[in-house]
């Protein structure tokens, strides 16, 4: 008989199935069920009581479980897709699917079995059903999906210890991190190692070809003197070594770092789309406390701490840190999980959460963040960073502990109605330049109500900003107004250092002269402004401080909670105007090689990045994008109050953003201009151009400048006697 008829007449006879605990005792196998018992009970009991933890921490803002199916729903895509895994790390993504994916076909196979041999044929007397072709394709996909999940897993041990990837290692690496890996390695290679000696001990059933892996496995042992006898022999030790990795293993899930797999998806289950972009308010109670305590944070915010999984994404995006500031996010979120836990366990005592010297986060850290949500857009798990980072603030503040810098434009504020602290009724004198004059929405209806913003409105090189966007409205002979002296400041960045109720003041103040006119879109130079405008002043119900007589103004309720008023940046009206022909620009103006520079507060927090791109083209100029571009854009250093403050870093991000848009851009030093759409960019980088010795190799310009200059050489008529001026940035 040939080998191909001999092997046919074998798999007639054999069952195509293979034996579950074969060379396992009965004893055993009883004991194996009573360890799996043990351990299934002790794994629910541990995911109980860590979630039970959670009540420990006080109610939060956002409504994290309204509409359950659909959240669980974008949960599941989010993670089997593993979409966030790429960001930034293809090789990591890649890495992470294979596990995933892998582990989860592991599991599922597992479950198909223990159900085949438990439920189906013991407990309902059914013949099984693990045979024939089933059996064949059941051991063909777990085959190749382990050896996916070993590889993916052989990958991240590479990455971690043979690499060495920075952002993989800090001070919260413990155990834990090891225990992950090595224990998922050996699982994975453990259980090839299983079959291999199970089809060597049965001298290869010629059905176990589809397990090629284990297949593969048995001949490496055959070649290396394992013989039928000896196979069986070892098989039941390496079964029980084994059984019993994948029991402890469990077991520590809900005790370890493995914990990550479940708190993960419940963290983006329990996502706000909003976080950051929207802070949480403040209750008008005279008990409320912001951070004193590990017991003040939110149970949200206790759940972001478990399910961070050290990866470092969130550090290695961070400008902060780039810049040396002492600031790490990821050690901010484990620093606080590490107190808890050993505040849990009687192994620290009590301290401040935050405070300058002695708490469990420094006051300098805190002050360092400049609020630009890189972190959490880099974050594969959705941690919410800022809601953490913004109650710590507002604690410093509340103890009077913040840089005397910023304590001084809060006076600014409070006393003037500005961040500068000029005279308010100086607000609007960048328009005695102008040839015509700029409709006062307070006498008259606007189709669209214009916040300068005080960058615009005082700072000399933003004026001409002002200007220039002016020119472009006059151009477009739209009817644009503002609000004099009676525009003041939104407050955006002071929230984000931490002062809510300065906040609320100008907020109810300007929200008081918004519903004093008659308009129908409210726009923003700047992109702070913009923000706060969409999407936090609709959540305040100024109704509950109306009382308060440190809130000076007569607002019932809510603004613009049905976005009755439309909320829009200068770059998406101006879009508008050029596509609907009302500022006749066909892209042949300028020739400029210029690169362009996405604001946080426009891009990263409200996903707005083609509308500047489309008009710095449609000026003609060529441009070309920096590597960081879009989400991934590189804070200019000056949000979270980063603007007043003075830090000793090195490079500033000013600097470094503008070494990368002349060094690491295709276009290099042949780029002229450096386009910004946000005044607040435009201070940091005329400043980052001074201090990093860029003066002679670039140029800062805003946008709207850009545009103000495309209409001049166009020869649009606009009757203003500041276009030129503003068509060209002011000398340094």
């Amino acid at each position: 008989m040939t080998n191909f008829g001999y092997a046919l007449g074998v798999m007639q006879q054999e069952p195509v199935t293979r034996e579950t605990f074969w060379r396992i005792s009965p004893v055993g196998e009883v004991m194996f069920y009573f360890l799996a018992a043990v351990t299934v009970v002790w794994f629910l009991w541990g995911v109980y009581d860590r979630f039970a933890r959670y009540s420990d921490g006080t109610a939060d803002h956002a409504a994290r479980l309204d509409d359950l199916p659909a959240r669980i729903g974008r949960a599941a895509k989010v993670v089997l897709t593993n979409e966030k895994q790429f960001n930034r790390d293809f090789v990591g993504g890649v890495m992470h699917a294979f596990i995933l994916w892998g582990f989860l076909t592991l599991l599922i196979g597992t479950t198909i079995l223990a159900i085949d041999m438990d439920i189906w044929t013991k407990a309902l007397g059914q013949p099984s059903f693990f045979v024939g072709d089933f059996y064949r394709s059941y051991s063909l996909v777990m085959d190749a999906m382990g050896l996916l999940f070993v590889v993916g897993v052989g990958v991240a041990i590479y990455r971690r210890y043979g690499l060495r990837m920075e952002r993989l290692w800090d001070k919260h690496n413990s155990w834990e991190d090891a225990f992950l890996v090595w224990s998922l390695f050996l699982l994975g290679v453990g259980g090839y190692v299983v079959e291999g000696l199970r089809i060597l001990g049965n001298d290869y059933p010629p059905h176990e070809t589809v397990s090629f892996v284990g297949w593969f496995v048995a001949l490496v042992f055959e070649t290396g003197g394992v013989d039928q006898s000896m196979a069986g022999a070892v098989y039941p030790f390496a079964w029980w070594s084994h059984a019993l990795l994948a029991f402890g293993f469990i077991v520590a899930v809900p005790y370890a770092k493995p914990f990550h797999m479940i708190s993960s998806f419940a963290n983006v289950v329990t996502n706000d789309d909003k976080a950051g972009k929207r802070l949480p308010g403040i209750p008008m109670d005279l008990d409320h406390t912001n951070a004193e305590d590990i017991d003040d944070f939110s149970w949200k915010e206790i759940l972001d701490q478990d399910a961070c999984t050290k990866c470092g994404r969130c550090s290695s995006v961070c400008p902060a840190k780039a810049s040396g500031r002492p600031l790490d996010p990821r050690n901010v979120i484990l620093d606080l999980k590490s107190y808890r836990e050993d505040l849990d366990a009687g192994e620290t005592e009590s301290k401040p959460i935050v405070a300058d010297g002695g708490g469990v986060i420094e006051a300098e850290t805190m002050e360092s963040c400049m609020a630009c949500m890189a972190c959490m857009d880099a974050c594969p798990v959705d941690i919410e960073h800022l809601s953490s980072f913004t109650k710590m603030n507002r604690q410093l503040t509340d103890e009077g502990e913040l840089a005397p810098s910023i304590q001084d434009m809060f006076q600014n504020v409070m006393q003037k109605g500005n961040t500068f602290g000029d005279p308010n009724r100086k607000r609007a004198d960048w328009t005695e330049d102008l040839d015509f004059e700029v409709t006062d929405a307070r006498e008259e209806p606007v189709d669209y109500l214009w916040y300068v913003g005080d960058y615009p409105s005082f700072d000399d090189r933003n004026k001409a900003v002002a200007r220039s966007l002016a020119t472009i409205f006059e151009a477009s002979d739209v009817s644009v107004g503002i609000l004099y002296d009676d525009e003041v400041y939104d407050g955006n960045d002071v929230r984000r250092v931490g002062e809510e109720f300065l906040f609320l003041e100008q907020a109810g103040t300007l929200v008081e002269s918004f519903e004093a006119c008659e308009f129908d879109t409210l726009v923003c130079t700047d992109p702070h402004s913009y923000n706060t405008f969409k999407n936090e002043y609709p959540e305040i119900d100024f109704e509950e401080f109306a009382d308060d007589p440190m809130m000076e103004f007569d607002v019932e309720g809510f603004w613009n909670r049905r976005d009755e008023v439309e909320v829009l940046h200068y770059t998406q009206v101006v879009q508008d105007l050029v596509q609907s022909g009302s500022l006749p620009l066909d892209g042949t103006e300028l020739d400029y090689t210029v690169t362009y520079h996405d604001p946080c507060h426009l891009g990263r927090y409200n996903d707005e990045y083609e509308a500047p791109r489309n008009l710095v083209r449609a000026t003609g100029c060529d441009l070309h994008e920096m590597p960081r571009n879009r989400a991934n854009s590189f804070c200019c250093g000056g949000g979270g109050g980063g603007l007043w403050m003075d830090f000793e870093e090195e490079p500033k991000p000013s600097e470094e953003r503008l070494r990368e848009a002349l060094e690491d851009t295709e276009a290099g030093t042949a780029i002229e201009k450096f386009v910004v759409a946000c005044p607040m960019c435009l201070t940091m980088y005329e400043d980052g151009r001074k201090t990093g010795g860029f003066e002679g190799d670039i140029e800062i310009v805003g946008l709207s400048e850009l545009l103000a200059e495309a209409i001049e050489s166009k020869g649009i008529s606009v009757g203003s006697s500041g276009t030129s001026e503003s068509a060209t940035p002011a000398d340094d």
